[in-house]
């Protein structure tokens, strides 16, 4: 674990240029500093760093991971704690339920939030049953973080998006004022309208929803 977080801090401090810092902090009202890496630097990086070490193994990701998330200094160590969650090995293991549920609480914004949805994504699709359950629990939740989480928990699935559970994670926020969460269900229907377009014009002219909320569903399909 310790000669993947160590090279990871290294390699990113590296490739900082500190002249974008300061933007990126206030771009993200981060309360961390930033070292000024752009994300997709970052994920390339990390993503070296795996393959370079020849790091496969399922521990070994989820301790450095951990590490380079709670004992983090600058923010850009937090998105390459998710990029080592999102290495193969680890897609769809319900076992990190509870360390992405962490990441959530303790990252509380959302570019982790958004990010870390792509881990339910893939466990939706290892464990339809389960997940199903999961993000039904997670929408009532008194933290909106992990009811965003939910509710964009299928972005990217196309036509394997559940109806039915995308139905059920909205129902329980739709008069939910929060921008986050609002937003939230209408970039979760306008993933669904590329797939299903029908059902999501049927959905949003049965149901009340934010004029955000309906505006971002019907972004592809047209408001009539």
């Amino acid at each position: 674990m310790g000669d993947l977080t160590a090279a990871v801090r290294n390699s990113l401090r590296a490739a900082a240029d500190p002249s974008l810092a300061p933007g990126q902090q206030a771009y993200m009202k981060s309360a961390l500093p930033f070292l000024g890496v752009r994300v997709p630097e970052v994920r390339r990086l990390t993503r070296a760093l795996v393959k370079e070490l020849g790091i496969r193994e399922r521990d070994r990701l989820v301790a450095a991971a951990t590490s380079l998330w709670d004992e983090a200094t600058h923010r850009e160590e937090r998105y390459a704690a998710a990029v080592l969650l999102a290495q193969p090995v680890l897609r769809g293991d319900l076992t990190l339920v509870p360390l992405v549920e962490h990441l959530v609480r303790t990252g509380a914004w959302w570019d982790h939030v958004d990010e870390l949805a792509h881990r339910v994504g893939e466990l939706h699709d290892a464990h339809p049953a389960a997940t199903a359950a999961l993000v039904r629990d997670w929408v009532r939740d008194d933290f909106l973080w992990i009811r965003r989480l939910a509710i964009l928990g299928q972005l990217g699935r196309k036509d394997r998006i559940d109806l039915e559970v995308l139905a059920d994670v909205i129902e329980p926020n739709r008069d939910d004022p929060e921008f986050f969460i609002r937003k939230a269900i209408g970039w979760a229907l306008r993933e669904a309208s590329y797939v299903h377009p029908g059902w999501v014009r049927s959905y949003v002219d049965a149901h009340e929803l934010s004029p955000l909320s309906r505006r971002e569903a019907l972004k592809r399909i047209g408001v009539r």
